[in-house]
């Protein structure tokens, strides 16, 4: 059922297609790559990559690293895990050897841990997580998986808050300087603003909980938080460096 082909067919693909999307030879790809510090990205090193050389036993003569997909992304100007699971271009991508290739946008939220993967079957159609513990005796192996993916979907969640901690935060700035000043805007702005902040300390606390190192935020949020009472562990939070 299986075969050997990996991320490294996809990514050598895709690094010949987005090569031609910017026009370049791969003598000046090895050289962008050089400019890098991925000096082991050579002319001979990318035509490897590119062709799928085989051995006798059908497996890849090179594969890619981690190292090295993270400097082609950079040399070709695209997303460095596009080049291992373009989405929308391709409609399945290799996954391990014992298991089916599947799409590009399934493999990408299992790698960012937006979705447990479902290496399992398929039967009726269907996909399923493994059922099995680890070890024996040990933790189910889906558990472990939420454990450590659940730490790793704080952080775009705190991004997204901040985000619109910093929208109601500017626009309540702003009613506050109108030389005319709308009393009751102002005041609904700010409280906007305190709503936004206050569901941006429930997260951070969340992440102390989870023993994360929280990003710097704004000195003015941080004296608000604290002045408000918002935060479990007010030292959880660093203003940002002045420029």
């Amino acid at each position: 059922m299986h075969n050997h082909l990996t991320a490294s067919d996809t990514i050598g693909e895709q690094v010949r297609r987005h090569r031609d999307r910017l026009g370049i030879t791969r003598e000046q790809l090895a050289a962008e790559c050089a400019r890098l510090g991925a000096i082991g990205l050579t002319y001979a090193a990318i035509v490897s990559i590119e062709s799928g050389r085989r051995k006798p036993d059908g497996r890849r003569r090179r594969e890619v690293t981690f190292d090295e997909l993270l400097a082609l992304g950079l040399a070709l100007a695209v997303p460095p895990l596009l080049l291992a699971l373009p989405v929308g271009t391709e409609e399945t991508v290799p996954t391990v050897p014992a298991a089916d290739p599947r799409s590009p946008h399934t493999v990408w939220r299992w790698w960012t841990g937006e979705e447990t993967p479902t290496l399992s079957g398929p039967v009726d159609g269907r996909y399923y997580t493994d059922p099995r513990s680890i070890t024996e005796g040990g933790p189910k192996w889906s558990a472990a998986w939420a454990q450590a993916a659940y730490t790793a979907s704080l952080y775009p969640e705190f991004e997204r808050r901040r985000f619109a901690v910093d929208k109601a935060h500017r626009r309540a700035q702003r009613a506050n300087d109108e030389p005319v000043r709308d009393k009751e805007r102002a005041t609904d702005t700010q409280q906007d603003y305190y709503e936004h902040l206050e569901q941006l300390a429930y997260h951070i606390d969340d992440m102390t909980r989870a023993g994360l190192t929280v990003p710097r935020l704004p000195a003015i949020w941080i004296e608000d938080m604290k002045g408000l009472a918002m935060l479990d562990n007010p030292d959880s939070v660093t203003p940002e460096e002045d420029d």
